[in-house]
């Protein structure tokens, strides 16, 4: 699914209106005939059309970000895939106020860096990390990743976000990242660690156990890694139910 095959951000255009908009051939903007639907609607979305198309080709994600309803976001994966920052954080508890970031780990366009409290992770790091992402991808983050690093490190992550744990409650995969990964065919390398294990570990090292320090890195990373994963099966999914029962595909 492309932004390009979407009507839905028009106001006064539902599921229903979209779906019947794709049924009728209409499939991508570049295909749409205002005579499909009423004059006043028709004018909307040709406007839409207009100011997307415009935003689209400066790769403005914010625009598409600030119409499309929150439960359609994953939309915007696949045009700004290679721009899309996959990011997760270990910490050493629940509540940013008591508690610190210990790994930060990102992964975008193929590449992964990690940033360790007391090494690399600080606030201009991290502004660095996000600087070129049109999009950023978390699991639980909009609750938990984002709030955490936005306290602790007084940055403002104001880049487009897709939390996958709420696409993942629309397929009806519940349950926390790993289980879910269980659920799609993701598969691990090795046993998966807690919460309380990552903050052994991170204690571990604190008293001078290097390699404690590179197993809490190892398993940080892979999380940020899977992440790309778990987009593409999701948003596949997605894809695969928004065109079930039509006769065009959307590409």
């Amino acid at each position: 699914m492309r932004i390009e095959n979407s009507f839905i951000p028009v106001r006064g255009v539902g599921e229903r209106t979209e779906r019947n908009l794709w049924r009728a051939g209409a499939t991508h903007w570049d295909e749409f005939d205002a005579s499909l639907v009423g004059a006043k609607t028709g004018d909307r979305i040709e406007t839409f059309i207009a100011d997307a198309a415009a935003h689209l080709d400066d790769g403005n994600s914010r625009f598409f970000d600030d119409c499309f309803p929150s439960g359609e976001r994953w939309r915007l994966y696949e045009n700004f895939r290679d721009e899309t920052c996959f990011f997760d954080i270990e910490t050493t508890g629940l509540s940013p106020e008591r508690d610190s970031v210990t790994t930060v780990s990102f992964y975008q366009d193929g590449e992964t860096t990690t940033l360790v409290s007391g090494e690399d992770l600080t606030a201009d790091a991290l502004r660095e990390q996000f600087t070129d992402a049109k999009l950023i991808a978390t699991f639980n983050g909009a609750r938990f990743d984002v709030p955490f690093l936005e306290t602790s490190f007084d940055v403002s992550i104001d880049v487009p976000h897709v939390d996958l744990m709420y696409p993942c409650r629309t397929l009806d995969l519940t349950g926390g990242l790993k289980q879910i990964e269980k659920d799609v065919g993701i598969d691990r390398d090795r046993p998966d660690i807690s919460g309380r294990d990552a903050v052994r570990l991170w204690r571990e090292y604190e008293r001078g156990d290097q390699s404690s320090l590179d197993t809490l890195v190892s398993y940080n990373r892979e999380d940020a890694v899977n992440l790309e994963r778990l987009m593409e099966t999701v948003t596949g999914r997605l894809h695969d139910r928004a065109c079930e029962g039509l006769d065009a595909e959307l590409v």
